[in-house]
């Protein structure tokens, strides 16, 4: 990358951390351009439950350590991503033997789970954890996703995972995280389940808005009604995954091989709003991340479409600055 182009990291310093999420393969291809232009850093998949701990009663920190190990290196901060999700936790968790686990053990293996994992990472370039990931049902009128949390806790396991949480580590802030987090029928629900939380004294400390969009939702409107309604509870806001997917999450065309000029200045724009209304809150916001460092790799490959490229970021597939990348840098 030449010497000339701005950094974000840089150009936001007054504004808020600018993040990016990593893995081994992208820490050794991008390392350049990620302590280039990040100054934080959120492990894609390496500090989820399905990697630390696949079996009862051992844990495997060495590919998150590497993470870790970068991040100090290159004075980065550091999100914890992520402790409780349905999502990538190893079955042995929710089984006593050959049938579910009772409540009791679940809530047993749930704090041992917490307090060791966020023991081990009691160093203070961790500035956040995501707590729990995803909890909310997308449609209906349940507020809870079934999940094997729900089925085998019940209801408070969120509540239980923020005290466990707060025990391990008195003073990092602790965040609920969910995508569609701008969808008004979402929006209220997130509004409800932390507002519950906060009103029954459990610790959280912040939401966590993932920002997965695309060049037509959510509207301008809904995500500064969001970041209002959820900022009316007085608690942090921090972007966590962001990406801008060329494709609506409705669209399964497979013919694109490339950005066309017409989709990238679309993009371009879409991410220059973004970014102005992200600068117009951040007494609000004070963490950014991108869910990818570059168009290079990133999960919206194959996602939800197989065998099918995206181009989400702001940084192209040579880490090269997009015209997204001026938008943003340029106000």
């Amino acid at each position: 990358m030449s010497e000339e182009v701005l950094k974000l990291k840089d150009v936001y310093k007054d504004y808020f951390k600018i993040g990016t999420a990593v893995n081994l393969e992208t820490l050794e291809k991008d390392k350049d351009l990620i302590a280039s232009q990040f100054n934080s850093m959120t492990a894609e998949n390496d500090m989820k439950p399905i990697i630390l701990s696949l079996e009862e009663e051992k844990f495997n920190y060495g590919p998150a350590d590497q993470i870790v190990q970068f991040a100090n290196d290159n004075n980065m901060g550091m999100r914890g991503h992520t402790l409780v999700w349905h999502n990538q936790t190893p079955g042995w968790m929710f089984k006593d033997g050959d049938k579910k686990a009772g409540r009791e053990l679940m809530l047993s293996r749930l704090e041992k789970y917490i307090h060791t994992t966020m023991n081990h990472y009691n160093d203070s370039l961790f500035y956040a954890w995501d707590v729990v990931n995803e909890a909310i049902d997308d449609t209906g009128s349940h507020l809870l996703r079934e999940s094997p949390w729900l089925d085998t806790i019940g209801e408070d396991y969120i509540e239980r995972a923020f005290e466990f949480a707060r025990d391990a580590n008195p003073d990092i802030p602790l965040f609920y995280n969910d995508y569609n987090e701008s969808h008004p029928h979402k929006r209220e629900k997130i509004y409800k389940l932390v507002k519950d939380l906060i009103d029954k004294e459990i610790p959280v400390d912040g939401i966590g808005l993932q920002a997965h969009w695309n060049l037509e939702a959510p509207h301008l409107d809904d995500i500064r009604r969001a970041i209002e309604k959820y900022a009316s509870l007085g608690l942090k806001l921090h972007v966590t995954e962001m990406d801008v997917s060329i494709f609506n999450f409705d669209d399964r065309r497979k013919d694109l091989t490339t950005l066309s000029p017409e989709m990238e200045e679309k993009q371009a724009e879409r991410y220059g709003e973004f970014f102005s209304i992200f600068r117009e809150y951040h007494e609000y916001i004070d963490s950014v991340t991108l869910w990818a460092a570059s168009d290079r790799y990133n999960w919206l490959n194959d996602f939800p479409v197989e065998n099918r490229k995206n181009w989400p970021m702001l940084f192209d597939e040579a880490n090269q600055p997009k015209e997204s990348f001026y938008r943003v840098t340029s106000f």
